[in-house]
């Protein structure tokens, strides 16, 4: 099921379910098409609502997942719509992992250590038998330079891969996508905390606080100190700009964005 584009808070966000947008990557990856996605939660919607060079980038993305429960609640109720589910980006990850095994479409991973990836890529190998991982490259946490940069394309694109997933973290992971997207020509996924769930590094929320969106409740107590602005701050004022945009007191023009001068080149 794929019901198009929608503004949630000026950030346009696919009604989208976990079939329609792995049709949509392993279509472009056969095809040897740019398709760049995102899975966003409260957090990366707000990257974009308080950032009008950011949700440029956003809204310049192929595809844009409802990851977080109260991103596809917002857009049901403003839009009159029935997603049963929210796409979230791990288990994206892994449907894409298994149709990319199922029609021997190699995978390229980016970002995180070295050790992360040598752990992820033993699991998703365990999981999908028949997966290719036709190369990895380990972040270097810091901005590239233009010939890193160059680097990076010639690595990816002469590994063969057909698909590349990113795990740099919200926002420079979706920079990376917006900036890497003509280059590679493939799709890219942008999923986050997905490279260190199934690497075994870091623990998911139990289902049913996921089913209730208290995903971000869960990884709070986890993570207080890193995470208590993120998450007592923006989410209180998403929900306030939310309720604006159905009642109508409020609108948040999804071209109301300024176009980036420079390329961050994350990496």
């Amino acid at each position: 099921m794929d019901q198009g584009r929608h503004n949630l808070l000026g950030v346009l966000v696919d009604a989208v379910d976990y079939e329609g947008a792995v049709d949509r990557i392993a279509a472009a990856a056969r095809d040897k098409q740019p398709l760049a996605v995102s899975a966003l939660a409260v957090h990366g919607v707000m990257t974009g609502v308080l950032d009008r060079v950011h949700r440029h980038r956003l809204n310049a993305l192929d595809m844009v997942v409802p990851d977080g429960q109260p991103v596809r609640w917002a857009v049901n109720r403003l839009y009159g719509l029935q997603l049963k589910d929210r796409v979230y980006g791990p288990t994206l990850m892994l449907k894409t992992c298994q149709r990319a095994a199922a029609e021997r479409l190699p995978i390229f991973l980016f970002g995180g250590t070295a050790a992360l990836l040598e752990r992820l890529q033993a699991n998703l190998v365990a999981q999908f038998p028949g997966l290719e991982i036709a190369g990895v490259q380990p972040s270097k946490f810091r901005r590239l330079t233009p010939p890193e940069r160059d680097e990076t394309v010639a690595q990816i694109r002469g590994s063969g891969a057909a698909i590349t997933f990113v795990g740099l973290g919200c926002p420079r992971q979706e920079v990376w996508a917006y900036e890497f997207r003509g280059a590679l020509r493939m799709p890219i996924l942008a999923v986050g905390a997905a490279f260190n769930f199934h690497a075994g590094l870091l623990e998911q929320a139990p289902p049913t606080w996921q089913k209730w969106g208290l995903e971000w409740a869960f990884r709070l107590l986890k993570e207080p100190r890193r995470l208590w602005r993120r998450y007592l701050l923006l989410n209180p004022l998403y929900v306030g700009l939310v309720c604006l945009q159905m009642c109508h007191l409020r609108y948040y023009d999804p071209d109301s964005t300024a176009v980036p001068t420079e390329e961050l080149l994350y990496g």
